[in-house]
């Protein structure tokens, strides 16, 4: 059994027009949000051991945030940058055997397509949003023909009311 945990990016920011799209920031907004994740995440005495990255700016931003104070191995992927589902299921079949939970921190529309592929659920995904999938899976490289449960979906805005 394998655990898929999908996280997008917080909100960033959008202040600076000639900014390049890999290069803008988190907002106050998404610093927020990410703080939330985090302890959504020691609340719930989640402990992943390998995140999978896109390294646009706002994703590491992300990254640092939700797992400030923890030490999972962070692996940042350029294919995570915009993937779609073929490539971001690629990166996950490449993941060791014995890690038995993965997260992967990414962008719309490759996570919400991801979500769908695997469980069947078509959910909005919107920004620093985290989503819970199981997969009746021993290895990762047979995720291409996983179907997975979505065990749980939680947003920012949900989290701020906890």
């Amino acid at each position: 059994m394998k655990t898929l945990l999908l996280l997008r990016h917080a909100k960033s920011s959008w202040k600076d027009s000639t900014q390049a799209d890999y290069d803008r920031p988190l907002n106050q907004r998404g610093r927020d949000s990410a703080t939330l994740v985090r302890r959504f995440l020691k609340d719930r005495k989640l402990r992943p051991r390998l995140v999978l990255s896109s390294p646009a700016l706002r994703t590491r931003q992300t990254v640092a945030s939700v797992f400030e104070g923890s030490s999972p191995e962070i692996r940042y992927d350029d294919g995570l940058y915009l993937a779609s589902v073929g490539k971001l299921l690629e990166v996950i079949s490449r993941v060791e055997g014995n890690c038995d939970q993965v997260v992967v921190v990414g962008h719309n529309p490759g996570l919400e397509e991801l979500l769908l592929r695997l469980t069947g659920v078509d959910q909005r995904f919107p920004t620093a949003a985290l989503a819970s999938i199981a997969l009746d899976i021993d290895q990762w490289p047979v995720i291409f023909e996983a179907r997975g449960q979505l065990d749980w979906f939680v947003t920012p805005k949900q989290l701020a009311i906890l």
